[in-house]
This record gives structure tokens, C-alpha cells and sequence, in this order.
């Protein structure tokens, strides 16, 4: 199916230099044998990028905005063709696909807007007759990395407001997830770009993430991923100055007080934690349950996760699909015996789903988890839930800011006060109090300490796609 597309350069689909199977995590059989760029089609992506961004950086933000909206209106004519690939790439629900698609349309409606709005200020200045002027500028030819979990958002996420910006964007997606990318740059195609202000590369490290990092021509890099990877990328990209945006791991603590209201947090915490199989950076990882409330949370917990059936996503009755590979399945059971050897209690789950194929793993709890478990202290980016009592509002925030990560943290109170002074020191770049919804356009995402820097959605977004220039101007 992958053949429909290929590489996107200079305005135009190309074929690869070879080609490499993409894997269904339900089957495990073939889904297509997609191209692969080798370094020439990488190249020719660049040489294509430099000239788009003189092109597409002199178009009037207003008619960059125009051109977004377009894209988002051809996003939402192909609403079901891209959440069946979705689901077929990654294995999750269709309904939690379309969701997908549509926070992902949402991002280039948001940013045609914010398109308009790259305000610069006067500041007067100390010389008789003379004034600043600040100005904001697109940061030049951008490169986008982006994961496999969240294959339409994520790179929404950076396409849009680099484009908003006035920038020129080489996509290159997780090599389990490039049937996603390729509706996407297609949909993009309607919104009339200049040739190179959008190119898609997909292939091997050595031939496609070894030249945009080394090129000089690639002012910025934008990843999603591992903080492994993060790591990596940033010493990499000190090499030619470029700027970087980092959205890496997280391992979220979720903390239940005494005064939540218990079904109410059952009822978004176990969804949340099930979604795409565990396999989102911001959901809980680690659950902390006043002990008033804690073993009725867990008899809840086990309780829904129990009713959770599994199965292929593009079946509509499914509320879980697998996980994205055999190597995450092998995880989850070594983390779950981790976990049980150490003096966890495992109360359903923690086994490999009875299927025939695919990378099923039962949606799992666990309890009398400690801090020092690898199940508690790492995250799992599974369906493992970890549950541990808590006594005290100190002794829990203490816990919980326990940990390098520092993505996103949530909490269940009725109280005001407390939801305030939780906020305050909780150690994320997001803070959820009685709600997980943190993924929206309006609104910056992204994490602190190993968690990552810069922001992605809100008007922060488009704030890491440009440069800041001033001048000083003098009339005599």
C-alpha cells in the first residue's frame, strides 16, 4: 500500500533506493514493503528544503495561513482513510485513531491562526531620534523526528507551526509508522506550497538522520522519542549550532487523595492508563492512593482493566489493541517480574494475551509497589498500571517528584487549596488536576529536567521556529 507515495521531494513523490517491509503488530505478517531514502534521495530532500524555505519565508503570513487551512480541510475530507492506517500501523483502536487525526487537524487549524499573529514590538531607545525594532524570522530548513505511538499528532505537532512560522520542514517518521506520514504530507499537498517547503524522508540512520543532522543547512531539529535518543540528537546537533526542541520520556505520577472522588477518578484514570496499550509518554505510570481510598482504587482499577477486551484495532468493540513490537511485549514481562520478585502483588494480568499472533499483552495491575521497583522508578510505556499506598500530602509530593523525568503529573482532589499547593510543586512541565486532557492546540506541551525542553502547541509553539532579530534605527 505503501507504493500509492514513497518519498516526498520537491513537491513530488519519488521512489526510494530500496525498500523495507513494515510489520502489523496484530499479525505480525507484512503490511507493504515501503521506499527507503538512500543518501542521494536525502540530499536531493535537502537541496529541495533550502530552496522551498527562500520561497515559502517570503509568502505572507496571511497566505501561510491560508494554505494551513487548506491543509486541514483536506485532513478532515480524509478523516477515515488516515485512522484505518493509523490503526493498522500501530494497532489501536479506530476510535482512539480518529481522535488522533483530529487533534491533528486541530494543530493547522491553531497555527494558520497563530500565522498571523508572529507580533514584533517598538522599544524606544537612549539615542536621541532612534528606536528598536524586534523582530521575529523563520529559523530556516527544520527537521522533524517523530515516534511511532502517536504517528499523526506528533508530527502535526511540528509541522504546523514550522510551517506557520515561514520554515521549510523535512518529516522523518518512525520506520514502523511511515503509511501515517505519507497521508499526511499528501494532505498537505493541497495547501499549495512552494516545492521543498515539505519533504518526507524515510529509511535508515545512516542515510537519512546522519545528513540532516550533519548539514549546516538544517537550522533546527525537533524530536519526539526516547530521552536515550534526546540525549544523543542534542550532541549531535551541537556540531553546526542548530536549535533543538526535545519531547522525551516521562513517567507520570498520579496521585489519589483522600478526598477525590473515587469513581470519578477510576473512571478517567483506567482509560488513560489503557490507551494505545500504556504506549504514551504522558499517561500515569505510578499511582499513589491514600491509603483511606487505596484498596478500594485497586479492586476498581482491576475491575475495568478486567473488562478491557483486546483484539485488532480496526474491529469497533475493541478497547485495546497490542503493543507496537515483540521487543516492548518482552518488556512488559520483564518489568512485571521485576515488579512481583521484588514484593509486588500482582492482581490481574501480567501475562502475554492468549493469541495466536501479535504483540498482546493483558492490561495489567499491580500493587504494594515501592519507589525503588524499576516498575515505579522507570517508565514502563506499557499497560502496567502501579499502584502504591501514601499516608501524607508531604510524604506523596516528596515521592512522586522522586523521579529525573519531568513531563506530566496529575492529581484527584475536591479541595481547592490542595489542587493549588499540588500544582505548585509537582516537578512537570503539565499538571492535571482531575483531568488528563493535556494534548490541545491551545495549550503548550512539554516537560522539564530529562523530560526534554521547549514546547510544542499554544502560542509557545511556534515561538521555537524563530529567530529573534532587533535593530536599532536612528533618524536624524
Amino acid at each position: 500500500m505503501y507504493d500509492r507515495f514513497g518519498l516526498f521531494i520537491a513537491g513530488a513523490w519519488v521512489k526510494g533506493a530500496t525498500t523495507a517491509p513494515v510489520l502489523s503488530p496484530v499479525t505480525e505478517r507484512s503490511l507493504g514493503d515501503c521506499p527507503q531514502a538512500g543518501a542521494a534521495e536525502t540530499a536531493a530532500a535537502l537541496e529541495a528544503a533550502a530552496r522551498g524555505f527562500a520561497a515559502w519565508a517570503a509568502t505572507p503570513a496571511f497566505t501561510r495561513a491560508d494554505a494551513l487551512h487548506r491543509i486541514a480541510d483536506e485532513m478532515l475530507r480524509r478523516t477515515e482513510e488516515a485512522a484505518r492506517m493509523i490503526a493498522l500501523e500501530t494497532g489501536k483502536p479506530l476510535a482512539q485513531a480518529g481522535r488522533e487525526w483530529g487533534l491533528s487537524v486541530d494543530q493547522f487549524r491553531w497555527y494558520a491562526e497563530e500565522a498571523r499573529r508572529i507580533h514584533g514590538r517598538i522599544v524606544e531607545s537612549r539615542v536621541p531620534g532612534g528606536r528598536f525594532e524586534v523582530h521575529h524570522e523563520p529559523v530556516g530548513v527544520v527537521a522533524a523526528f517523530t515516534a511511532w505511538n502517536f504517528p499523526a499528532a506528533l508530527i502535526a505537532r511540528k509541522v504546523a507551526p514550522a510551517l506557520a512560522a515561514g520554515c521549510a520542514v523535512i518529516v522523518r517518521p518512525s520506520s514502523q509508522t511511515p503509511g501515517v506520514a505519507m497521508v499526511m504530507v499528501d494532505c498537505c499537498r493541497a495547501g499549495g506550497l512552494p516545492e521543498g517547503a515539505l519533504g518526507l524522508v524515510v529509511g535508515p540512520t545512516e542515510t537519512t538522520y546522519a545528513p540532516l543532522m550533519a548539514d549546516k543547512r538544517v537550522r533546527k531539529v525537533s524530536l519526539t522519542g526516547s530521552t536515550r535518543v534526546g540525549q544523543q540528537m542534542i550532541r549531535d546537533a551541537a556540531a553546526t549550532m542548530k536549535k533543538v526542541s526535545m519531547e522525551l520520556g516521562g513517567n507520570a505520577p498520579v496521585i489519589v487523595y483522600d478526598d477525590a472522588d473515587l469513581e470519578g477518578a477510576l473512571n478517567l484514570c483506567v482509560p488513560t492508563k489503557f490507551a494505545n496499550a500504556g504506549q504514551v509518554c504522558v499517561t500515569g505510570d505510578r499511582f499513589y492512593v491514600h491509603e483511606s481510598l487505596h484498596d478500594a482504587f485497586v479492586q476498581g482499577f482491576a475491575a475495568r482493566a478486567q473488562a478491557i477486551r483486546l483484539g485488532d484495532g480496526l474491529d469497533p468493540a475493541v478497547g485495546m489493541g497490542p503493543l507496537i513490537s515483540a521487543a516492548r511485549l518482552a518488556a512488559m514481562e520483564r518489568i512485571t517480574a521485576g515488579a512481583l520478585a521484588q514484593g509486588a502483588r500482582l492482581v490481574t494480568g501480567g501475562t502475554r494475551a492468549p493469541f495466536e499472533a501479535g504483540h498482546f499483552f493483558l492490561p495489567t495491575v499491580l500493587e504494594r509497589c515501592t519507589d525503588d521497583m524499576a516498575v515505579m522508578a522507570e517508565e514502563n510505556f506499557g499497560p502496567i498500571a502501579a499502584i502504591s499506598a501514601f499516608r501524607d500530602e508531604e510524604e506523596v509530593l516528596t515521592r512522586a517528584n522522586a523521579c529525573d523525568m519531568g513531563l506530566s503529573a496529575y492529581a484527584f482532589t475536591s479541595d481547592p487549596a490542595r489542587a493549588r499547593r499540588t500544582v505548585a510543586r509537582l516537578k512537570a512541565g503539565m499538571v492535571g488536576i482531575n483531568s488528563f486532557a493535556m494534548a490541545a492546540s491551545e495549550a503548550p506541551f512539554g516537560g522539564t529536567n530529562f523530560s526534554g525542553m521547549g514546547r510544542e502547541g499554544g502560542i509557545e509553539g511556534i515561538r521555537d521556529y524563530l529567530d529573534v532579530k532587533s535593530s536599532q534605527v536612528v533618524w536624524s
